[in-house]
């Protein structure tokens, strides 16, 4: 996987409360068994008419906000029934960092399990990411994985954001579990050796 060590990028502002799983991708999307193809379907209810097309209206089918790779979004996101599909929807939109100001606790892991970072913020910081961005839809976040800060480039404000140390390693060497065990061969094996030695 690539490695994430710092982004610089535009964002879509989603300034909506309480966003479940089942609003991040509908369960009748959920027969597929593979990743591939969920991004798509990301908010599919708001993004789309009842004949497939794209309603002009919400946030992901403007062109002001084309290319972003961090979605902002309202205080507790991700709350809802369990499905890894929420985290495969934003990861194969192209969302790299989803910045709230409260995630749901499972959905905060299933989000890191798919190389999505997840940036708990203030509601205050939160706030000004939503004005900055209707000011101005070229507005850009910077967040720096190493340093574990985000910082509004349009007030130069910044805050630190907490991350599990295990998946701070993960995120910056591009490893999953078995990237990460792999990494660690040759520990193991001096470890197993001297396990045997003292039996």
């Amino acid at each position: 996987m690539k490695k994430f060590t710092a982004l610089t990028s535009t964002y879509v502002p989603l300034p909506i409360e309480n966003v479940d799983t089942d609003q991040i991708i509908p369960a009748r999307f959920l027969k597929a068994t593979t990743r591939e193809g969920f991004g798509v379907n990301l908010f599919a209810d708001w993004r789309y008419d009842k004949n497939g097309q794209p309603l002009s209206d919400f946030v992901l089918n403007s062109p002001r906000y084309s290319g972003a790779e961090i979605l902002v979004a309202g205080k507790n996101f991700g709350s809802g029934s369990s499905r890894e599909h929420a985290a495969w929807a934003i990861a194969g939109y192209g969302f790299r960092v989803v910045v709230s100001s409260f995630f749901a606790d499972i959905f905060r892991n299933n989000a890191l399990n798919n190389y999505v970072l997840p940036v708990v913020v203030s509601d205050d910081f939160l706030a000004e990411l939503f004005t900055a961005a209707n000011q101005n839809p070229s507005a850009s976040i910077t967040v720096d994985l190493e340093r574990q800060t985000i910082t509004n480039n349009s007030t130069e404000r910044c805050e630190t954001f907490e991350i599990n140390a295990y998946k701070k390693n993960c995120l910056l060497n591009g490893y999953d579990d078995i990237d990460f065990l792999l990494s660690n061969k040759d520990k193991i094996e001096t470890w197993e050796n001297k396990q045997k030695t003292n039996s």
